[in-house]
C-alpha cells in the first residue's frame, strides 16, 4: 500500500463509534452490540465443537471440478505499468502479458472458481480472465476496486473501494451494484477476513490504525476497534485455522496483532520484522508466513504457539508484499513489489526456487489453481 495521512476528519468522525486505545472497541448502537455479541458467540461455539479447521478444504489434490484442468500458472498484476505477467509454475519463466485497466492491485479468484477478476483500482474497472485459457476478457465498469471479497455463502461480491472508504456489495456474476457502505473512520480501506459462519467480515483500516466489523447479511458497521491507540497500519488480515484468532499485519511495528474476534479486542502481538504485510497459512495449516516486506523477510508463525520459529532472509534488496502459497504447498510465492520481480520461495527450506523478473510495481499476485470448495476473495483465500 502506499502510504498516507490519517484526516483530521477521519478521526473525528471515529471518536463517534470508536473508542481509544489498544485492544478497545466500540459498538455502533445497542441493536448493533446485540447482533454482534450473539453472532460472535456462534463464532465461539462453532469454533468450540472441536478440531475445527476452516481451511480443511485446501488440501494438497483436493481441487474443485471446476478447476482440476486449469494450468497451473501465476497472475502478476503491475501496478506501475498497467499489465499482468503470466508465469508457468513449472518453468519459473513469464510466458504471456496483456494490458489492463490502470493501476490492477491484485488478482482475486471469484467465489465460484470460474473467473479471475484484475482489480483495477485507478482504472474504475474489474479486467476477467478465464483460468481454462489464461486470456482476459472484457473490462467491466467499477468504481474505486482496489480490493475484492466474497462473502462465504457465495450471496455477495464485496468490492474494497479504498479512495471511497467504501464496502460496495455486488452480484458475484455480473458484478451489478446491490449497495454501498460508507465506512468514514476507515482510512485505508485495505485487506479483509470473514468470521467462522461467514456473518462477519473483519476489515483493516491502513491509514487509520483501526479494524472495522461488518455484518454481511444487514450489510452494517458493527464495531470499530482502534489498534495501539491508532499507532499502527494494519494489512493483511487472516483468520486462524480454528476460527479463534483473528490476525492482523503491521507495515509499521513489525509484527502481527492478535484480535479474539467474538470480542473484537487486541489479545496480544506476535513481534516479526520490519513491514510485515502479507499473511498466508501454510498447506499443512500449522504456520503462517508473514511477508516483511521492509526486511526483505518472511517469518513463519507456529498458529499453535503465536511465536516466530523461522525466518527465511532473501538476498537484499528484496520486497516480499502479496501472494499465496502453491497447491502442493511447496512454494511460496509473493511479488517483489519494489523490486519488478517475483520470488518462488522453497517452504522446506525457505531458499529461493527462482527470481523472476516482471513488469514495474507487482503487487497482489494470484497462484492458481488452488485446492478448495469456494474462493473468499483477495488473491485466493480459499474454504
Amino acid at each position: 500500500m502506499r502510504k498516507s495521512i490519517v484526516t483530521v476528519a477521519a478521526v473525528a468522525a471515529a471518536a463517534v463509534i470508536a473508542g481509544c486505545g489498544g485492544g478497545s472497541s466500540s459498538q455502533a448502537g445497542t441493536t448493533a452490540k446485540r447482533s454482534a455479541t450473539k453472532g460472535g458467540q456462534t463464532a465461539a461455539r462453532q469454533a468450540h465443537k472441536g478440531p475445527l479447521n476452516i481451511y480443511a478444504a485446501d488440501t494438497p489434490g483436493n481441487f474443485s471440478p471446476v478447476v482440476r484442468h486449469d494450468p497451473a500458472l501465476v497472475y502478476v498484476p503491475n501496478s506501475d505499468s498497467n499489465t499482468v505477467d503470466v508465469i508457468s509454475q513449472k518453468t519459473f519463466k513469464v510466458i504471456d502479458q496483456f494490458v489492463t485497466g490502470a493501476i490492477p492491485q491484485h488478482v482475486t479468484p471469484a467465489w465460484n472458481l470460474k473467473t479471475l477478476w484484475v482489480d483495477n483500482n485507478a482504472g474504475n474497472t474489474l479486467t476477467p480472465i478465464n483460468p481454462r485459457t489464461a486470456k482476459p476478457g472484457k473490462s467491466i465498469p467499477v468504481e474505486d476496486p482496489y480490493n475484492l471479497y466474497f462473502t462465504p455463502n457465495g450471496k455477495y461480491a464485496i468490492v474494497v473501494a479504498e479512495r471511497l472508504r467504501q464496502l460496495q456489495f455486488r452480484n458475484p456474476n455480473t458484478m451489478a451494484l446491490i449497495h454501498t457502505l460508507t465506512i468514514p473512520p476507515c482510512d485505508g480501506l485495505d485487506h479483509a477476513d470473514f468470521s467462522v459462519n461467514g456473518r462477519y467480515m473483519y476489515a483493516s483500516c491502513e491509514f487509520a490504525g483501526r479494524m472495522v466489523e461488518v455484518d454481511t447479511k444487514t450489510m452494517r458497521l458493527m464495531r470499530v476497534l482502534v489498534i495501539n491507540k491508532g499507532a499502527s497500519a494494519p494489512q493483511d488480515v487472516k483468520l486462524s485455522p480454528n476460527g479463534r484468532t483473528l490476525y492482523t499485519a503491521d507495515q509499521d511495528n513489525a509484527g502481527v496483532w492478535m484480535i479474539n474476534p467474538t470480542t473484537f479486542k487486541v489479545i496480544g502481538f506476535i513481534h516479526t520484522a520490519a513491514g510485515a504485510h502479507g499473511l498466508y497459512p501454510s498447506r499443512n495449516f500449522k504456520y503462517m508466513y508473514v511477508s516483511d516486506r521492509e526486511a526483505g523477510a518472511v517469518s513463519v508463525v507456529s498458529f499453535a504457539t503465536n511465536k516466530v520459529v523461522k525466518t527465511w532472509q532473501l538476498p537484499l534488496p528484496a520486497s516480499p508484499d502479496m501472494g499465496g502459497v502453491s497447491a502442493d504447498g511447496k512454494t511460496l510465492w509473493l511479488s517483489g513489489r519494489y523490486n519488478s520481480v517475483v520470488y518462488a520461495i522453497n517452504t522446506i527450506t525457505g531458499k529461493l526456487r527462482a527470481e523472476i523478473p516482471v513488469g514495474p510495481g507487482p503487487h497482489g499476485l494470484c497462484v492458481w489453481p488452488q485446492p478448495g470448495n469456494y474462493s473468499i476473495g483477495h488473491t485466493g483465500i480459499m474454504r
